[in-house]
């Protein structure tokens, strides 16, 4: 179609793409992902492979351009920055997104120039090699992947063995399959058709008997938990005027709930840094007594042995009975820290955003200690990298995210962000705590499921049980490299050898 008709298209791989959005929350219609796929290699498998990284691009350009453009709220709302270049900075967003779509298709048209049926194959592969690099390059943007939309679909049994990429994996499988089964059909290969469309869906349906399976052990005793959504406008955050206020919210709603095993406050509730909130730490250990742990969200600010340096971090502490102080690893580019600052800084209002001169913390930190139990924490943007979460779970009890979704306001993001962090309880097999400023506070259990929440844009508190668990998933032990290693493996076999031209003889 790009060949002969290349709007129309153009069109149907934007549509493509926009498809994957409707899958994640809040649409859930995961049954689209296959068809998407379907859709995708109905265009693009008779294309010149010269042709196929524009229709990369266009695929990934309708399906961020739909599941991603929420960070206008972010850049416009907050950033202090006129709607014109708001819109500009958020399409060069999704364009450079796109790229990455891309350069994947680009790598398949080199795979299998002139085999379809090897295209066909490779499909699967290349995709979920796409979406490893792009939730690893330049930090990453693990977002959006197709399989986090089984988090209540029928594939979510896979997802303690294989995790999102495996489930991606399988997704593109089928849609290759569906494209398979239907040019067999329509070759007079009946057969043949049936066999490969039995064989494609049958994962679908061995997919929900995992699901009943439990890989971890969980605890007979509950943890008792509090967990206080401020609500705190976005825009008076770091207004030095409204710290104090910030922090006397936080204690009021704390007031009835100090009995709790667990409390929780949400990123940088406590807006100021630790070396300057000694009084109100005191006070906070004071009034837990020995029996509960605080665990808050505040910036951190010290000598750093790494840098030689004093240095900020976005960080979570916990106070009362327990101890320890994460400092958040996966930063947020502009965010949070701002690439190539020296030349950056200063041009636009976007590029000063409050507290956004964090550094990295260290890797392999330790969990927090809360009440004698192992908490591991994941500070908002942390907890959409599957593997990073895997593999820091593995000696834990408890997961924990803490998050401030104000940025993205009345938008599709938080709800995605919050699907990503039940995909994640479900790889893991443990449940975990979410808290944040203005939703979705949760609490979700070992299957991804939401167990209890309270509504986005309330200030309320969440009170309820979680359950504490010991031994580790398959994927936590092998994270996603079984599946990048079956991929590359068809790379490797399957992709077109080139024939060295003949040599006369003598």
């Amino acid at each position: 179609m790009l060949n002969t008709q290349p709007w129309l298209g153009a069109a149907a791989l934007l549509a493509a793409g926009a498809l994957q959005t409707l899958t994640f929350a809040p649409f859930d219609q995961w049954w689209l992902g296959p068809l998407s796929i379907l859709l995708i290699l109905w265009i693009t498998l008779p294309v010149a492979p010269r042709r196929l990284f524009l229709a990369g691009w266009l695929t990934g350009l309708g399906l961020f351009a739909s599941g991603a453009s929420w960070v206008y709220i972010s850049i416009s709302e907050y950033g202090n920055t006129s709607v014109p270049l708001a819109i500009l900075l958020t399409v060069l967003f999704v364009m450079g997104l796109a790229l990455f779509h891309a350069l994947a298709f680009w790598f398949w048209g080199k795979l299998a120039s002139h085999s379809p049926v090897r295209r066909l194959i490779l499909f699967p592969a290349v995709w979920v090699l796409g979406d490893w690099l792009r939730g690893w390059l330049l930090t990453g943007f693990p977002w959006l992947y197709l399989g986090t939309a089984h988090t209540d679909g029928p594939l979510a049994g896979l997802a303690p063995l294989v995790g999102v990429h495996g489930i991606t994996f399988w997704i593109a499988t089928t849609g290759a399959a569906l494209y398979g089964s239907l040019w067999l059909w329509l070759t007079q290969r009946r057969r043949a058709a049936g066999t490969t469309l039995v064989l494609s869906l049958l994962p679908w349906f061995c997919a929900p008997l995992l699901y009943r399976v439990d890989w971890t052990d969980l605890s007979d005793e509950t943890v008792s938990v509090a967990a206080m959504q401020g609500n705190i406008p976005q825009q008076i955050k770091w207004d030095p005027d409204f710290l104090k206020e910030q922090i006397v919210t936080y204690l009021t709603m704390t007031e009835p709930h100090w009995d709790a095993d667990l409390i929780l406050w949400p990123e940088t509730a406590i807006p100021i840094p630790q070396d300057q909130a000694g009084s109100l730490i005191e006070h906070i250990a004071g009034r837990l007594g020995d029996h509960g742990t605080l665990i808050t969200g505040i910036p951190w600010y010290g000598f750093s042995d790494r840098r030689e340096d004093f240095t900020f971090h976005n960080s979570i502490m916990a106070i009362g009975n327990g101890e320890g102080i994460y400092h958040k690893q996966k930063l947020v580019p502009f965010g949070e820290y701002v690439p190539l600052e020296g030349l950056l800084r200063g041009l636009i209002g976007f590029f000063d955003l409050p507290m956004s001169s964090f550094t990295p913390g260290p890797a392999h930190q330790p969990p927090l200690r809360a009440n004698g139990l192992k908490v591991m924490p994941f500070i908002c943007y942390e907890v959409a990298y599957p593997d990073f979460v895997a593999f820091n779970s593995r000696h834990s009890d408890l997961l924990l995210t803490i998050s401030n979704d104000g940025w993205f306001g009345d938008s599709i993001g938080p709800l995605q962000h919050l699907q990503m962090a039940r995909m994640r309880a479900l790889e893991t097999g443990r449940y975990l705590l979410r808290g944040t400023n203005n939703g979705v506070t949760a609490i979700i259990d070992h299957k991804g499921r939401i167990r209890q929440r309270i509504p986005q844009f309330e200030r309320a508190t969440l009170v309820g049980q979680v359950r504490t668990a010991t031994g580790s998933t398959p994927y936590m032990q092998t994270g996603s490299w079984p599946v990048l290693t079956l991929a590359l493996i068809l790379v490797v076999f399957v992709r077109e050898r080139q024939i060295p031209n003949a040599t006369p003889a003598a």
